[in-house]
């Protein structure tokens, strides 16, 4: 298994997952609920957004094809977004792409179950991830990179599973302070890992040979 597009694909969906994030607003929006209840939502969450992200990185091209998007077109545009996301994270913005917004968070606590939403969307397959996926699928030349990014999609809700599963002790052992380290660092990488797409898809998209 080509290695480094695991790791791109890791990296990737780590940030645009939210996976640290993801602790914290699940422990709020559970803090009343009992352990087996929590594990629940986690398991039934997880499997809701891991089949919607493996969805769409399996119909990815499909989806091009219908819209008449090109591969350098939305790994520009893919770009532009996991940027702004990334930006986000750096200075510590929630613009929607990652997270819940206000209202959303405000209606899921008045929700029994939150396994659907917002947990499985929009926090753990938002926008963000989404885009993120059929860019990675898209984008691998071989059917052996195809697979690694979907076993990459696997781990990393295995690991937001996991995540889910401890968020409370997790809150409060990082704190507030830890977990915006933990954020800030991983934005940065992201922003590297989003300009590179943005190179990648201007100069697979035949515009600077043009201008040449």
């Amino acid at each position: 298994m080509p290695t480094t597009t695991f790791l791109v694909a890791f990296a990737t969906l780590f940030a645009t997952v939210g996976v640290a994030d993801i602790a914290f607003i699940f422990a709020a929006l559970t803090k009343h609920n009992t352990a087996r209840q929590r594990f629940v939502f986690a398991t039934r969450g997880v499997i809701i957004a891991g089949v919607i992200l493996l969805l769409f990185g399996v119909l990815g091209n499909p989806i091009l094809e219908v819209f008449g998007i090109t591969i350098p077109a939305l790994r520009t545009a893919g770009g532009l977004l996991l940027f702004l996301i990334a930006i986000d994270m750096v200075f510590a913005r929630h613009s929607g792409g990652t997270g819940t917004t206000d209202e959303e968070e405000v209606e899921a606590r008045q929700r029994d179950d939150i396994a659907v939403f917002p947990l499985a969307m929009p926090l753990l397959a938002g926008p963000g991830a989404i885009s993120a996926v059929i860019l990675l699928t898209t984008g691998t030349q071989t059917d052996l990179e195809f697979w690694a990014v979907l076993v990459a999609v696997v781990v990393i809700l295995f690991l937001a599973w996991l995540t889910l599963l401890v968020a409370i002790p997790i809150q409060r052992l990082l704190g507030v302070t830890g977990l915006a380290v933990v954020s800030r660092m991983v934005g940065i990488l992201l922003a590297a890992l989003a300009v590179q797409f943005v190179f990648d898809g201007v100069r697979t998209s035949g515009l600077l040979s043009g201008a040449a």
